[in-house]
This record gives C-alpha cells, sequence and structure tokens, in this order.
C-alpha cells in the first residue's frame, strides 16, 4: 500500500545538531500519537552546493549550517490532513513549535508527497 508523505527542508546550525535530535524526538512522540505511520530525521552528509539547484541551494544554507531533512509517514493523504489537524491544535506541539529558536524557520520548506513505489 502506498503512503502519503511530509517532507521538510531545515538549514540547521552544526552546533545545534544535538538540540535539534532532541526536538525531534519530541515532535516524532506527537506526530506519532495523532496518527503518523513514521517520522524520519536526517543530516546532510553528502550534499554539495549544486550550479544550479541542491539542497544547500534550496534553504540557502550558510557555512557552519547543515541541511536537515525530516519526513513523516501517513496511511494516505486524507489521514495526512486529520493527523495534521490534530498535531497543530496539540498544545505540546504549539509549544514546541513556539520554543524553536535553534534554525531559521523562515528558510524551512515543506510539503506533502503521493507515493508512486515502494519497494
Amino acid at each position: 500500500m502506498a503512503h502519503y508523505v511530509e517532507a521538510f527542508m531545515i538549514p540547521l546550525p552544526s552546533k545545534n545538531l544535538a538540540a535539534y535530535r532532541s526536538l525531534a524526538r519530541k515532535f516524532a512522540k506527537i506526530w506519532i500519537a495523532h496518527g503518523a505511520l513514521s517520522v524520519i530525521e536526517c543530516v546532510g552528509d553528502d550534499v554539495k552546493p549544486g550550479k544550479r539547484t541542491s539542497f544547500p541551494q534550496s534553504v540557502k544554507l550558510k557555512a557552519d549550517e547543515i541541511v536537515a531533512m525530516s519526513w513523516v509517514t501517513f496511511a494516505s493523504r486524507a489521514q495526512r490532513n486529520r493527523t495534521m489537524a490534530s498535531f497543530m491544535s496539540d498544545p505540546k506541539a504549539k509549544a514546541l513549535m513556539d520554543s524553536v529558536s535553534i534554525f531559521d524557520g523562515k528558510r524551512m520548506f515543506w510539503g506533502g508527497f503521493k507515493t508512486i513505489l515502494e519497494a
């Protein structure tokens, strides 16, 4: 069965990696409690700047930053929509979002993706 994925790209100051990992664990627990199937957090390991486009360019990466990429999986887009509404109204999630100061949220971007293959 194909899943639905919400993906996030974040410019993260390298010095804040431990704080981000801790924050991500808290967010993951809330996502799962509201119906997400899984949460995956990654940081760039081999993401060089490109000539026209790249992961670093997508978030206007600075010299002291790394790219963090996350995705949350759901059974369907409808489930994502229900989970997102529930998640966004959760006081714990709101408090965490309001407290985030370890990266520049204005350079973060996200979107929903319909899977076309899972192998």
